[in-house]
């Protein structure tokens, strides 16, 4: 089974590093193993750029190894300096324990806690927050070499710009965990993303420092990137978050639907968990009839069910498809607000007639323009085309007396708001 762990991750192209990869794939063949990924609470909710470690954690529980899930409920007051170019601003203990909270529920969704192999769930606030100054400084930084810190690219990148004392010493703090999970719950292997490679990595030589020789290793998955370059995991309205509050499932949906084809085959490897041999149906499809865009519906559908789940994939494709065929009739008040989040806003206090309407909402330049794009049958109220230039607003145009929904020619729509 761990062959074809290990084969499938490569497939994938999930295998970024790894400290010693002949030593592990030993011990995945002879054992059952504890394997471990942290997130700190820097908000309450992940977004989907910290997704692809913690799916790839998934994938070891399929095959028979124990996750452990650790949320730094000390490490998120500290701050990971790796990928940053400036100083965290320190959040409150209150904020980070109510981002501990948020945090715990989603990974109820992405694991089962069930079971022989059943996930474990860990804060290190547990060890670290019994650990005093003097404890912290003879225990575990007599172990460490300043020299050592200094060579690592999250720290050697600050030293221009500036790093505090504080943000310096949070590889420590990560070391220490990597310790304290291999006594506490034999965990030997850490995986996280790639520029976790240096935490991992002091976690492995203070381990060695301080207990001598143990069995215990690094993996670190790929940075995800897109084929134009640009960021991934951020759409028009920012990042894309996995709390249903923040990205709505129809959102959620939809950034992953928007998949660019140059994307859409690394992705399906890498969040879905679709075979081989689906994927590679999904590529020839992809190349032969591109115009289906069945990839990219198959990403759209694994991810949101997995992130959410069935119910809230069926409800982000039925409001996909009323808004493909401009048929708002079929969808709540709270549906469309989702639907158009993105689109033009506009306040409209005194208009009714439609051509005047048109002009105060910003959907036409004028009202020369507003007739011609009335009776060339261009404007829909709701869905519904208007072709009549005396056709008053009323009240029955006003979804919930909050918003009407205009469509000027095929894709242009624009949410008029009442004050």
């Amino acid at each position: 089974m761990t062959n074809e762990l290990l084969n499938d991750l490569k497939w994938r192209g999930l295998i970024y590093q790894e400290t010693h990869p002949e030593e592990i794939e030993a011990l995945l063949n002879k054992e059952s193993v504890s394997i471990y990924c942290g997130a700190d609470p820097t908000a309450d909710s992940l977004h989907i750029g910290h997704l692809l470690p913690f799916l790839t954690l998934r994938r070891f529980q399929a095959h028979g190894h124990r996750p452990v899930v650790l949320i730094g409920g000390a490490t998120g007051m500290i701050g990971d300096p790796s990928g940053r170019t400036d100083e965290r601003v320190l959040q409150t203990p209150e904020m980070v324990q109510h981002n501990v909270d948020g945090i715990k529920k989603q990974m109820e969704q992405l694991f089962d806690f069930s079971g022989d192999n059943g996930a474990i769930r860990v804060d290190n606030k547990d060890w670290l927050g019994q650990i005093d100054l003097l404890t912290f400084l003879r225990d575990y930084g007599k172990h460490v070499g300043v020299n050592y810190m200094l060579g690592k690219d999250s720290i050697q990148s600050r030293l221009e710009t500036g790093i505090s004392y504080t943000e310096f010493t949070y590889t420590i703090l990560q070391a220490i965990d990597f310790g304290h999970l291999n006594k506490a719950h034999d965990v030997k292997i850490q995986l996280g993303g790639s520029d976790q490679w240096g935490n991992i990595t002091s976690g492995l030589d203070l381990m060695r420092r301080m207990y001598g020789e143990v069995e215990a290793y690094g993996i670190t998955v790929p940075l995800v990137t897109k084929a134009d370059g640009k960021k991934f995991g951020k759409s028009e309205s920012g990042a894309v978050w996995l709390d249903r509050t923040k990205t709505s499932p129809y959102e959620f949906y939809q950034f992953w639907i928007n998949t660019p084809d140059a994307d859409a085959i690394k992705f399906l490897k890498y969040f879905t968990f679709l075979s081989k041999e689906e994927i590679e149906a999904l590529e020839t499809s992809l190349e032969t009839e591109p115009h289906l865009r069945k990839a990219q519906k198959a990403l759209a559908s694994e991810v949101t069910k997995l992130v959410h789940d069935e119910t809230a994939l069926q409800d982000a494709i039925r409001i996909t498809d009323a808004l493909f065929k401009g048929d708002l009739s079929q969808l709540s008040a709270d549906e469309i607000r989702q639907g158009f989040k993105d689109v033009p806003q506009s306040t409209v206090s005194e208009s009714t007639n439609l051509v005047d309407y048109l002009v105060e909402a910003g959907v036409s330049p004028s009202k020369r323009q507003s007739r011609e794009d009335i009776t060339n049958g261009a404007i829909s109220i709701n869905g519904e085309k208007v072709t009549d230039t005396a056709y008053e607003i009323s009240a029955a145009d006003k979804i919930e007396d909050e918003f009407t929904i205009i469509r000027r020619g095929k894709k242009k729509y624009f949410m008029v708001n009442y004050k």
